[in-house]
């Protein structure tokens, strides 16, 4: 979806050139419309309190899922259902063991992400 105009006004802000030359490079470098949908579709996967509980305590180490129920006080459907949506977003990966499966982060972006949002969420 192209970025619409929304006014033919002229600008009658101080630095019009300095604007102009801005909005030109960002027109060149913007992501593409699908780039940032998916990047709303990561953002969304943050959006619920359950899945950043399961979040934090995978930053920490890997867990079954009954460990993970028994440690954030929630029921083990619950939390499957959380990983299920956790796993669709890429967020975390999960490896069999035995009859188990163990689940941990993605990658080292992810621990990234959401240190940063604690440590943002921290700051006072």
């Amino acid at each position: 979806m192209p970025i619409k105009k929304t006014s033919s006004k002229p600008c009658v802000c101080a630095k019009p050139q300095a604007h102009r030359q801005a909005a030109l490079a960002l027109k060149k470098n913007a992501p593409d419309e699908e780039e940032l949908y998916d990047l709303a579709d990561l953002f969304k996967a943050f959006a619920d309190s359950s899945r950043i509980k399961i979040l934090w305590a995978l930053s920490t180490s890997e867990f079954c899922v009954c460990d993970l129920a028994d440690a954030l006080k929630m029921t083990q459907s619950a939390v499957s259902h959380q990983l299920r949506l956790l796993k669709q977003s890429r967020l975390i990966k999960s490896r069999r063991e035995g009859q188990s499966i163990i689940y941990s982060l993605a990658d080292e972006h992810v621990k990234k992400v959401f240190s940063l949002g604690l440590e943002h969420v921290r700051e006072k």
